[in-house]
């Protein structure tokens, strides 16, 4: 029983075997493409090379023979989807192709009809990609990738509109509707949109770009297929507009291009001079340094004329993909085609296709899933696929046409973003595509020059751009129109007409005043007219705040702003005191100690040596304390002689004359200073009573009060003028007026400028600025930003403040203090320490010398009694010290003749 079933499972084993190792003679598959064309050129080339290498590798398909049946599609739609039933006749199992993402379309739809694997190297269409066609696969990079290159380039260049020429078919619009999406990302966007029909000729270029020329945009992208002709380029060329300030960036087409023409018509390159493109990038590999050494052999031998570019490698690594999975499938399927009854016809032998016999391939979609599932290195580098049915993006060469010829100026990934070194070596270091390493080598651009162009310019028809003004009725030295004339003038005009002359162009513009004069028009208001493309830009005192980002775009601020508030201020009353108020009490004290120790230290240091530092101890007590307090208004009475007290008084001298300054500054400061005659303090307090608060008319003050500090409304007067704020806070809130007015600092600054009774209390709080208002995506707010910022850089922008608001004087900021700021010991302890370091240091050495002076003094002594009979009598510690300081009192001189006359006994004649 045992042997027959061991028997029963090798017998099962090997039918199994037999069955699954069954492989066909041959299998069938297709390619539809455009032969006479600059991609299909090489594709056919590059695709029996790929046939020939695979059915000589016995590793592959094992003996089964790969043919490769080809079909023109002549870059029609109609003849594409006959070539493609002609090869669905002969039971291919794949289809490589179309090149055309037009004729891709088409053919998609026949091949997801019969289940039949449509593999592409050229149809970039992103919209292929969809879920309308499962059969579909790219092997070669989407439009998608590479319009976020574009996007990306032309925000790394600071664009922000471009103008488009495209092929008016799937694959143009299509592709320029990913490059909108992607430019929206970034706030970028195309202004115009210029589409060619299939068969464009030179009228229909010459008239779409003279048109453009009325445009204000410079920046041109060109999507458009391989035309060896350039005949786009020629056209620009003969319009002057491959030139100073034009931008022309090209799609991928263009490399292809150039890579097929002879070195006879490269000298076509003139009229390429400047233009930057996109070039697929191509791993540089072993296998690809092959594969290029054979193809240039065989244009040697003269086997072939086509000029190998990136369509190639990709017609080549798709071969081998379906080679590779088609060795994977009939290891475990066979290839079987059945009738599916809603696809028999009759009648269909005038179109020279039987349709009637078109089969199902029943093992397409597993044939789907194998070829998703490729994962090898080919010539064009690794041979992968995402879940969109792509091929997953190697990245882009980005290319420069210049004198030299083509030069690569970096490289583009969708991870690394721009670089000058390959995106392969950047992603094994993580790089971040945020990174400021972010940069291209230098590009020659149109016209030859390296700098980057601005990519926009005034147009010469472009009409004047209306730039609104509040008509102000207060404060009318900011802006506002002068009666009877018509004529707008102010701070805020004069920064805006000098900034023009930082601008490298002509801007036509007209004022448009906006306001009845009577009161100060509403500025929010303003600005929405500006969002409703009623005006162009609106110039003045326009702050810069948060709900009017939302709907335009701001030039750099020109000033700075923020709101204050002004309430009454007086005189501080007299204080019998106030000459206390300079220091501290801990300064005060420091300040008396130093003057007692100072005394103390001097009389220590003189008394041995200066007869004015000796007598009764009443009179060195006056002498002491009188001494150092003198040194405040004159000279001493009192010289000092002792070189240590000389030091001491260096070092007390310095100190004195800073803490007097000090003193008679703080002192000056505290007569002067402006004291509050209300109790606010700040916006807190403000907030927190209930009296009504004074705002100006037009201000964002009111909304920000109310909306954001939920001040009630019935709280707030709107004041108009001046002369209402003057009135409105004389007045008082018990009079009828407001405790305090809140208002932005440029006006308050003015307002106090004319007015004395009033000040500023508080810290300032909304921070702002003002800046002038520009609609969204506007290029012009660029280049009004440049020139503020050259106008700050240049003193321009403080000359303007100075015309304006300092004829009498320079408006000063009026802060309040209740409590003037007191000097403290803490700002002069260095001072004190190395008064008190030098003062020990000199009493140190001083001790030392007395020990010294007073023991040569006992060793005198010592020396007399020794020759003398009588023995002096011993002596206790106390006496020592009594004696020592007895010593000490004694004068200078005195000590010194008690030396002489032992001297002179010693010694003998």
């Amino acid at each position: 029983m045992k042997k027959f079933m061991v028997l029963h499972l090798v017998t099962w084993i090997w039918i199994c075997g037999v069955a699954h190792s069954t492989r066909p003679a041959s299998v069938n598959i297709g390619a539809v493409f455009a032969f006479n064309s600059v991609i299909g050129r090489v594709a056919k080339e590059a695709m029996e090379m790929a046939v020939s290498d695979v059915n000589g590798d016995p590793t592959v398909l094992k003996g089964t023979k790969l043919n490769l049946i080809m079909k023109d599609a002549m870059c029609n739609a109609f003849l594409g989807s006959i070539g493609a039933f002609q090869l669905l006749e002969k039971g291919v199992a794949a289809i490589i192709g179309p090149q055309s993402s037009a004729v891709a379309h088409t053919v998609s739809q026949i091949a997801d009809a019969l289940q039949v694997p449509l593999v592409s190297y050229a149809a970039t269409d992103p919209t292929l990609s969809s879920l309308q066609f499962p059969f579909f696969i790219r092997s070669t990079q989407s439009d998608l990738a590479q319009m976020t290159a574009m996007a990306d380039l032309i925000d790394f260049n600071g664009w922000k509109e471009v103008i488009v020429v495209f092929l008016d078919d799937d694959y143009g619009r299509n592709g320029i509707s990913a490059l909108s999406d992607e430019l929206e990302k970034r706030r970028l966007k195309i202004s115009y949109k210029l589409p060619l029909s299939i068969k464009f000729d030179l009228d229909e270029i010459t008239n779409l770009l003279n048109q453009s020329k009325l445009f204000g945009p410079r920046v041109y992208v060109v999507h458009v297929n391989p035309d060896p002709r350039l005949r786009i380029f020629s056209v620009a060329h003969k319009l002057q507009m491959i030139a100073k300030d034009y931008v022309w960036l090209v799609t991928d087409w263009l490399s292809a291009t150039i890579g097929s023409l002879s070195p006879v018509n490269q000298t076509s390159f003139s009229v390429l001079q400047g233009v930057v493109g996109l070039r697929q990038h191509i791993l540089d590999s072993r296998k690809k340094r092959a594969f290029v050494s054979r193809w240039t052999k065989r244009q040697r031998d003269g086997l072939t004329n086509a000029s190998l570019n990136s369509y190639g490698f990709s017609a080549y690594d798709t071969v081998w993909a379906i080679a590779l999975s088609i060795d994977k499938f009939i290891k475990v399927n066979n290839f079987t085609f059945m009738f599916h009854d809603k696809y028999k016809l009759s009648h269909t032998e005038g179109i020279g296709v039987q349709l009637d016999k078109l089969k199902i391939f029943t093992g397409g979609s597993d044939l789907v899933k194998i070829l998703l599932q490729s994962n090898f290195t080919g010539v064009s580098g690794q041979v992968m696929f995402n879940s969109d049915r792509n091929i997953v993006s190697g990245g882009y060469d980005i290319i420069n046409v210049n004198q030299l010829g083509i030069t690569r100026v970096g490289f583009w990934s969708n991870y690394t973003g721009f670089s000058v070194v390959p995106p392969a070596t950047l992603k094994k270091k993580e790089h971040s595509r945020f990174s400021k390493d972010q940069k291209l080598d230098n590009i020659t651009w149109p016209g030859g020059k390296t700098d980057r162009p601005r990519g926009w310019v005034i147009a010469d028809n472009t009409k004047p751009l209306r730039i609104g003004v509040p008509k102000r009725a207060s404060f009318v030295e900011f802006v506002t129109e002068v009666p009877n004339s018509h004529e707008i003038q102010g701070y805020c005009i004069d920064v805006f007409k000098k900034a023009l002359d930082f601008i490298p162009y002509e801007v036509p513009f007209v004022f448009k005043p906006f306001g009845n004069g009577k009161a100060n028009p509403n500025y929010d208001e303003l600005v929405k007219r500006v969002a409703d493309n009623v005006y162009d830009a609106v110039v003045g005192d326009i702050a810069i705040v948060t709900n009017r980002t939302r709907i335009v775009d701001f030039s750099q601020p020109f000033a700075s702003s923020s709101l204050v508030i002004v309430a009454p201020i007086n005189k501080a009353g007299s204080n019998a005191w106030v000459f206390l108020k300079p220091f501290t009490a801990d300064m005060w004290c420091a300040t008396a100690a130093s003057f007692l120790v100072i005394g103390i230290v001097i009389w220590i240091l003189e008394h041995r040596v200066n007869n004015d530092f000796r007598g009764p101890p009443k009179k060195q007590i006056v002498t002491m304390l009188m001494f150092s307090l003198s040194t405040l208004f004159k000279k001493n009475q009192e010289d000092t002689i002792s070189s240590l007290s000389k030091m001491v008084m260096i070092v007390w001298l310095f100190l004195l004359m800073v803490i007097t300054a000090s003193y008679t500054a703080s002192l000056t400061s505290i007569l002067t200073v402006e004291q509050l005659s209300s109790p606010i303090t700040g916006i807190e307090s403000l907030i927190g009573s209930n009296w009504p608060i004074g705002y100006q008319v037009g201000s964002f003050a009111y909304s920000y009060l109310a909306d954001n500090l939920y001040v009630s409304k019935s709280r707030l007067i709107p004041l108009g003028s001046p002369e209402e704020y003057a009135l409105a806070l004389q007045k008082g809130p018990s009079g009828g007026g407001v405790a305090a007015i809140v208002d932005e600092l440029p006006y308050v600054e003015l307002f106090l400028s004319k007015e004395t009774d009033f000040g500023i209390i508080g810290q300032p709080f909304a921070k702002s600025s003002w800046g002038f208002a520009f609609q969204r995506e506007s290029p012009f707010a660029f280049d009004m930003s440049t020139a503020i910022l050259k106008l700050s850089e240049n003193g321009d922008l403080h000359m303007i403040h100075e015309k304006w608001f300092c004829k009498m004087g320079c408006p000063e900021e009026r802060t309040s203090n209740s409590k003037p700021d007191q000097l403290h010991l803490v700002s002069f302890w260095g001072l004190y320490l190395s008064c008190g370091v030098v003062s020990l240091a000199a009493l140190f050495l001083f001790l030392l010398l007395m020990i010294r002076q007073y023991a040569r003094f006992k060793q005198k002594q010592k020396d007399i009694a020794s020759s003398s009979p009588e023995q002096p009598s011993g002596s206790h510690c106390s006496q020592v010290v009594v004696n020592f300081f007895n010593f000490i009192d004694e004068k200078e001189e005195a000590i010194k003749k008690m030396f002489t006359p032992s001297d002179n006994h010693h010694n003998p004649n």
